[in-house]
């Protein structure tokens, strides 16, 4: 059974900062694609970032020059850096591995990535106040 386990949110003043952290118990996932993504209520869950094998990135048009994603294969460990955080981002974030990450096949262009077969941790909730 894999396991991800979520930690890092919080509440903070919009403009703040948060570091969310993903640990995925079976190292074989933290090595393919994984990502976040979050829930507002009442809203759809929506992808934030992913991070491919190779490490290229792709973002959320709405989180871009923002947020952060990067992972440590040592640690089996999945980040995402939020600065500059607005109201616009209270949600629960969740961590997920592995995605499918979809890459242009002739460029290798990361075009965007989706949640197939994925494990999922339980959660960490991110508020931020204006």
């Amino acid at each position: 059974q894999v396991q991800l386990v979520e930690s890092g949110g919080g509440s903070v003043q919009a403009g703040g900062s948060l570091r969310l952290s993903c640990v995925v118990s079976n190292y074989i996932y933290s090595t393919y694609c994984m990502g976040w993504f979050r829930q507002a209520p009442g809203k759809v869950r929506e992808g934030v970032a992913a991070i491919d094998s190779d490490g290229a990135t792709k973002y959320a048009d709405n989180v871009k020059g923002r947020f952060s994603i990067f992972k440590d294969n040592a640690d089996n460990t999945l980040y995402l850096q939020m600065n500059s955080l607005s109201s616009e981002d209270t949600a629960m974030y969740y961590c997920a591995a592995p995605v499918r990450c979809q890459r242009d096949r002739v460029s290798g262009r990361f075009m965007g990535w989706v949640p197939i077969d994925s494990y999922w941790g339980q959660g960490t909730q991110v508020t931020v106040s204006s």
